[in-house]
């Protein structure tokens, strides 16, 4: 599976970089809960947003998709990612590729990551 760059240049997924968009807290369960802004306007998140109330939704992360998450720190490619995951949970996570390219695809599609070697629009 290729992705494109800005100018056309086909991109190889191992070789790409993902970027978090959002920040993130841990759980009680020692797992990520991302944090997704309820408004992307900071004047709509003062103005609807009452004061007792957070401004965000919490994405929950399960404890494969919790590692890939911290693993995402700007500076690892896929291909170290899937080195990690796999090292750490062995069988549990196989095929490991084929399931993180998944997920990294679901989270850069709904706006929680972009690439380094892509520029979003």
């Amino acid at each position: 599976m290729g992705w494109f760059s800005k100018d056309k240049e086909e991109l190889n997924y191992l070789e790409m970089t993902p970027v978090r968009n959002y920040g993130h807290e841990i759980n009680n369960s020692n797992l990520i809960d991302v944090l997704v802004p309820k408004f992307k306007s900071e004047f709509l998140r003062n103005f609807l947003v009452p004061r007792s109330r957070s401004p965000y939704i919490k994405a929950n992360m399960d404890e494969f998709g919790s590692e890939t998450w911290l693993l995402m720190d700007g500076e690892n490619k896929v291909e170290f990612i899937a080195d990690k995951l796999n090292e750490k949970f062995g069988d549990r996570i196989q095929p490991v590729l084929g399931r993180l390219t998944t997920f990294l695809t679901n989270l850069y599609k709904n706006g929680f990551i972009s690439f380094k070697e892509i520029e979003r629009k």
